[in-house]
């Protein structure tokens, strides 16, 4: 059981430029760049069975898996636009 929140220090909080189609994501911005603090991409079966609170926060405690293409994945921390979700989850906005 993965359990909320989970915490980890600012100094590990590091993420590459993301690029994103997706433009009625809460991250997406001009330029096709997502601004979340943090991503996590996962196995599309995976994500789709799993509440939206689990995150990249609790990304250390997922169990690896692996996909067969990229068809097979997924970003896990997509909440659309004005979404009442936009919590959920804890990741915010860089």
């Amino acid at each position: 059981m993965i359990e909320l929140p989970y915490f980890i220090p600012p100094e590990v909080k590091k993420i590459a430029k993301i690029h994103c189609s997706i433009n009625n994501c809460h991250y997406w911005e001009q330029g096709n760049i997502c601004h979340a603090s943090e991503i996590l991409v996962s196995k599309d079966s995976w994500a789709a069975q799993t509440p939206d609170q689990v995150d990249a926060l609790q990304a250390a405690q997922i169990p690896p898996m692996q996909a067969n293409s990229c068809m097979d994945t997924c970003c896990k921390t997509f909440v659309e636009k004005g979404s009442a979700e936009i919590k959920a989850d804890q990741i915010t906005r860089n």
